[in-house]
């Protein structure tokens, strides 16, 4: 094994000897930090599930669904003998189809029972008033992982992609009513209304500045651009009454739908709309029908194996009962003693925020008050919420019907109860992340930060390791998601969460060049697997960065700070092993860097780097002072 200097490759220094061990499970794409603690939880609570399961013995009413929904899922021999009919039965709808009119007729129908339509409709949080709720419009989805892929520099990439992706569309169709001529007329059909969506939906890159996303416009207006979609009687059906305003989401989808939905493409869409609801419909049907479902999603991550039916009922049951099974591993396995711990550190990395921001040399006096402003208001969830929602008490399903059925009936209810809040206040008690799930989030329209119980484990976070540690482990992961509030996007919403400039004229251009250079020091970045989009990361680098500084800040005021033990927790907790497949689809996806670059760059960019280690400038790690960053 070649000896890797620190110096010159923080994260494989630390990780070298893992990372040569680290074999991937054949039904993941990934192992290593987070992945391995959602494994370690996953494992547990389908334990607890099968336990529950056998004993019939249940917390709660809610766990009860739950467990009902995860024995419907692993009753293999059900799902066997219903196959494809009762997805058939549904999609048999959409071939009925003779004109837009008919889909007119239907459109409600199609809308609750989530079939694919040229247009979604959502009910969101109002960005310029987040205590209310809006109407928001946008595209549909493409089949290849972003827009780019469409372009002609990918030509051969998208070509060898979709290929994958007709092969599994065609073994598909094989079990629905179709003649083997209207299998292939549907698949190419499906291709030509897919490249169409390509030119008018925005790109990952476009999505990641969601503030671009508010472009609120008169209700008239969208429905004259949706003809000849019935778009008013459409919401009049939906909500009892026409909202005035839609929040469209992407403008120049909306102004070129109809080069998209027409009379004379009709018929693409019809072929569209039943090949795209076959094959996502295809995971709760049987067996060989999720295996071959799943064929696409595999290849472009690189897994060879799809998960065991346990796993997956587990996954199934953890999408549409989230809460009560967060709340459930919360109260069984967070510790209060690391609960009130992180809490404290919480509330030291806002303080300090603070003093960072009032010792800002750059920024005037008036938005750093509001800067502060953001951060004295800003909520902590921790660990769990103290109860399940209510909106739980209405997810109940018929265990007499085919798992696919079920499914139905609970996104029906799903989407029921989201439109239901179009005319109700925003509720800021819920959380966006349930206590069994390994991640943090900060939400910007209710100016909260999220840190579920399955988080706080080691590396992250352990009482056994130091307070350095923790703090180059969840405390820079804290001090990331505060930093979210100030990044590209959270910097142009005040205390409240809505839009609103706070910034002065100047400082907001001063902003913009730092966001600029820290787009610089990572774009281009040329990795085996492909190259780095420093635009389309550039807000999770903001907040990496602003993790550190603050942390770092705190490390600066410790008696016993160890520098070392930092640094190296920093990186263990972006260890992962990845396939090639997937590591060239985050590039594409994912809004985070690369593991390696986050563990790498970020450092760099801090005198107190360069001091623990001696860095010099000969070494690879080395960036000059005039080219470091420290926003926050």
């Amino acid at each position: 094994m070649e000896k890797i200097r620190i110096q010159d490759d923080l994260y494989n220094y630390v990780n070298q000897e893992w990372l040569e061990e680290a074999v991937i499970p054949e039904d993941k794409p990934v192992t290593g930090g987070f992945a391995d603690l959602a494994d370690d939880v996953e494992k547990l609570l389908i334990e607890d599930l099968n336990k529950m399961c056998e004993e019939e013995n249940y917390p709660n009413d809610h766990l009860k669904r739950a467990c009902d929904l995860y024995k419907a899922f692993k009753n293999v021999k059900r799902r066997k003998k219903d196959g494809v009919k009762p997805a058939l039965k549904n999609i048999e709808k959409i071939k009925k189809l003779t004109t837009i009119s008919s889909l007119n007729r239907n459109l409600k129908e199609f809308v609750l029972k989530g079939f694919p339509l040229p247009f979604n409709i959502s009910v969101d949080d109002d960005m310029k008033d987040t205590n209310k709720h809006c109407l928001s419009l946008q595209g549909p989805r493409v089949i290849l992982p972003d827009t780019v892929y469409y372009s002609e520099a990918m030509a051969a990439q998208r070509e060898a992609i979709l290929g994958i992706w007709k092969n599994m569309a065609a073994e598909v169709l094989k079990f629905s009513k179709l003649t083997t001529e209207e299998q292939s007329l549907y698949i190419e059909d499906t291709l030509k209304f897919d490249a169409i969506i390509a030119t008018l939906v925005k790109s990952r890159e476009e999505w990641s500045e969601y503030t671009k996303c508010y472009n609120p416009m008169k209700t008239s207006r969208v429905a004259s651009l949706l003809k000849p979609i019935n778009f008013k009687k459409l919401l009049n059906n939906l909500f009892g009454f026409i909202p005035e305003v839609v929040i469209v989401a992407e403008p120049r989808f909306l102004k070129g739908f109809k080069t998209l939905f027409n009379e004379e493409n009709f018929e693409l869409y019809k072929h569209w709309a039943y090949v795209t609801e076959l094959l996502g419909s295809t995971s709760v049907l049987s067996e060989e029908l999720r295996e071959l479902g799943s064929t696409y999603s595999r290849a472009l991550s690189g897994i060879d194996k799809i998960s065991s039916v346990e796993k997956f009922a587990y996954q199934l049951t953890g999408q549409f009962y989230a809460e009560p099974i967060g709340l459930y591993y919360g109260e069984k396995y967070f510790g209060e003693e690391a609960k009130k711990d992180v809490v404290e550190m919480v509330h030291e990395i806002i303080e300090t925020y603070k003093k960072r921001v009032k010792e800002n040399e750059i920024l005037a006096e008036s938005t750093k008050e509001k800067a502060i402003l953001k951060l004295s208001t800003m909520k902590v969830k921790m660990g769990y919420p103290d109860q399940v929602d209510e909106f739980y008490d209405k997810l109940v399903f018929d265990t007499n019907l085919s798992l696919y059925d079920i499914v139905c009936s609970l996104m029906r209810i799903y989407k029921e109860h989201s439109f239901s809040k179009l005319t109700l206040p925003v509720n800021k008690n819920l959380w966006l992340m349930p206590g069994h799930m390994v991640n943090a989030c900060y939400n910007p329209t209710a100016n909260d930060i999220t840190f579920p119980a399955a988080i706080l484990q080691a590396p992250f976070y352990s009482i056994k390791q130091t307070r350095s540690e923790n703090l180059g482990g969840i405390g820079a992961v804290i001090g990331h998601e505060i930093s979210h509030a100030f990044d590209n996007n959270g910097a142009k919403c005040d205390e409240n969460g809505n839009l609103n400039n706070w910034w002065t004229k100047e400082d907001n251009k001063k902003f913009n060049q730092k966001t600029k250079a820290m787009i610089k020091q990572f774009d281009g970045i040329e990795l085996p697997w492909g190259k780095v989009n420093g635009t389309f990361i550039v807000s999770e680098n903001i907040a990496d960065n602003g993790g550190m500084a603050v942390t770092l800040d705190i490390m600066s005021r410790m008696e016993n700070a160890n520098y070392e033990q930092y640094f190296i927790n920093w990186a263990k907790i972006w260890c992962m092993k990845a396939k090639p497949e997937y590591l060239q689809l985050l590039l594409s996806v994912d809004v985070h860097g690369p593991a390696i670059l986050r563990a790498n760059i970020t450092p760099r960019n801090f005198e107190e780097w360069y001091k623990t280690f001696n860095v010099k400038k000969t070494d690879e790690m080395y960036i000059s002072p005039s080219k470091r960053i420290v926003i926050w």
